[in-house]
C-alpha cells in the first residue's frame, strides 16, 4: 500500500471509531471527500450539516443538496445569519473566530439533539500555513478534523476524490465571501451580493481559480498568472469591466501577483 492509501486507511479507521458522526458540509473539495468517505464507512450513521447563509454563494447550497441526494446522505440545512453575530460585520482581524464559533455551536446543538457526539470538519494539512482564527473556535468546541489527523494535503484529497469519481476533485477552492473584504471594511448583504455576482461572472467566463476582492468601491481581481492573457483580451476585459461596474463597483483592477489564498492577511 502506498503512502497516500495508508493515509486513506488512517482516515477510515478514525471514522470507524466515531460510530456515528455529523460532517460540516459546504460542497467544497475537502468536505465532499470527507462526507463521501464517512458515508462509505458508516452508512446511514452519518449526516451532513450545511449552513445556508449570505456568506456562501447560492450555487454552493444547490451543489451541496445535489451531492447529498446523489450520495443518499441525510442533509440538515441550517439557516445562519452571520451579520447577527457579535464581532462579525465590523470585520475585525478575528472575524472568522466569532463566525465559526456561532456556526459550529449550532451544529453542536443539532448533533446533540440527535445523540451524535462526533462532529467533523474538512481542514487539511495545507490549512496550517495561513492565519486562520477560526481554528480556535474548532478547538474550543472539540470539533474533529480527521483529514488533518490522517496527514492529508489538498492535492492528495483531489487525487483520491478523482479516484472515487467525485465531481469535486477539480473544483476551485472557495472560502466564504467575507474573506474578500479587507479587515475593518464593514460587511453587509449588498457588498456580499456584489462579490458573489462578480465571482459568478468569472466562473461563467471559465476562469479556473480566482477571487473578487472588495476595497470600498474598487474590485481587485485575483486570477492565476497563466490566465492573465485571457482577462486582457478585449472582449473579456470589456465584459468584466462593464458587468462589475453594473454591480456597483466604481473601479476594476487586476492584481499583478495573481491568485493566492489569504491575501487579505498580508497586512497583518
Amino acid at each position: 500500500m502506498d503512502e497516500l492509501h495508508q493515509k486513506l486507511e488512517r482516515l477510515r479507521e478514525h471514522l470507524k471509531k466515531t460510530g456515528r458522526c455529523a460532517v460540516a458540509f459546504s460542497s467544497g473539495v475537502d468536505s465532499a471527500f470527507l462526507l463521501r468517505t464517512a458515508h462509505d464507512v458508516l452508512g446511514d450513521k452519518v449526516i451532513a450539516l450545511t449552513a445556508k447563509a449570505c456568506i456562501f454563494p447560492g450555487r454552493e447550497s444547490d451543489e451541496a443538496a445535489e451531492f447529498c441526494k446523489k450520495e443518499k446522505v441525510e442533509q440538515v440545512v441550517v439557516d445562519f445569519d452571520p451579520l447577527a453575530v457579535s464581532g462579525f460585520k465590523e470585520n475585525p482581524a478575528d472575524r472568522c473566530y466569532h463566525c465559526k464559533k456561532a456556526l459550529f455551536q449550532s451544529f453542536v446543538d443539532i448533533a446533540k439533539e440527535r445523540g451524535i457526539e462526533h462532529i467533523l470538519e474538512g481542514s487539511n494539512m495545507d490549512d496550517d500555513g495561513d492565519y486562520r482564527p477560526g481554528k480556535r473556535a474548532i478547538k474550543e468546541l472539540s470539533i474533529e478534523s480527521p483529514l488533518k489527523e490522517a496527514g492529508l494535503y489538498k492535492d492528495e484529497i483531489r487525487k483520491l476524490s478523482k479516484e472515487f469519481g467525485l465531481p469535486t476533485w477539480k473544483k476551485p477552492s472557495f472560502a466564504c465571501l467575507a474573506s474578500r473584504f479587507p479587515y475593518g471594511e464593514t460587511i453587509d448583504e449588498e457588498k456580499l451580493s456584489m462579490v458573489e455576482r462578480g465571482e459568478q461572472l468569472m466562473l461563467d467566463l471559465g476562469f479556473s481559480q480566482f477571487r473578487v476582492r472588495l476595497h470600498g468601491n474598487l474590485a481587485r481581481l485575483e486570477i492565476l498568472p497563466n490566465e492573465f492573457e485571457k482577462l486582457l483580451r478585449k472582449d473579456v476585459r470589456e465584459r468584466v469591466y462593464n458587468e462589475l461596474k453594473a454591480l456597483g463597483f466604481s473601479y476594476v483592477s487586476m492584481d499583478l501577483e495573481g491568485y493566492r489564498t489569504g491575501s487579505m492577511n498580508e497586512v497583518l
